[in-house]
């Protein structure tokens, strides 16, 4: 099995930059042991266990408690028959865009 997801999650009535909440959350998907990559647009995890990538957007969301409201936007590709991870992906794309 093969969970990849990219999510972002953001504090809505703060400041204008957002960037010190993101990393609280950022820290927390980089302490997981998961694969990942940080994007302008979100952060891009990936782990065999859909319910372990979950637990990790969980508990990234919770170390906001000091923000009243938060956007949180979770995009998922979960496959049960085969794992592929996010560069196999990218390389797939790219073979195809060179031939």
């Amino acid at each position: 099995m093969s969970a990849m997801c990219i999510f972002s999650v953001t504090p809505l009535g703060k400041e204008e930059s957002v960037s010190k909440y993101v990393a609280k959350v950022v820290k927390v998907v980089k302490d997981s042991g998961l694969k990942w990559q940080l994007t302008p647009m979100g952060t891009i995890i990936e782990g065999e266990d859909l319910q372990v990538v979950f637990k990790v957007i969980d508990e990234g969301v919770r170390q906001l408690e000091e923000c009243n409201r938060i956007s949180i936007t979770i995009k998922i590709d979960y496959k049960k028959d085969r794992k592929s991870g996010m560069q196999e992906k990218v390389e797939s794309v790219m073979e195809k865009l060179n031939n």
